[in-house]
């Protein structure tokens, strides 16, 4: 039998997420805060035994919308797609899953 141990946290991917305040209506910029801390305390369980996540607000629009890091450094397209291959994740489809998460989550938030 054999036993996995869990990734230390500096090799886990680290997914940060901007969300932009108008992803929740007209007067977002006034809960985007809360909803950061409500959808990250809704996410820390997708996939967290390889991935830590961070959801912040989008207020500076040069700043990409996801940005991946391990070890603290940061990793392109092509080498977060290698590191998720590991884990038998497909970027394109870890990234729809995630959209789609967010967006069940903006719904929850707002009480839809």
């Amino acid at each position: 039998m054999q036993v996995t141990l869990p990734l230390p946290l500096y090799k886990k991917l680290s997914v940060t997420f901007r969300v932009e305040p108008g992803c929740l209506g007209p007067d977002g910029v006034e809960h985007i805060e809360g909803f950061c801390q409500f959808a990250k305390k809704q996410v820390a369980s997708l996939h967290s035994d390889f991935v830590r996540w961070r959801i912040i607000p989008r207020y500076d629009k040069s700043l990409p919308e996801t940005e991946y890091k391990t070890n603290n450094k940061r990793l392109d397209h092509k080498k977060a797609t290698l590191y998720l291959r590991v884990f038998e994740q497909e970027l394109e489809t870890f990234e729809e899953h995630f959209q789609d998460k967010l967006a069940e989550l903006i719904d929850q938030y707002l009480g839809r």
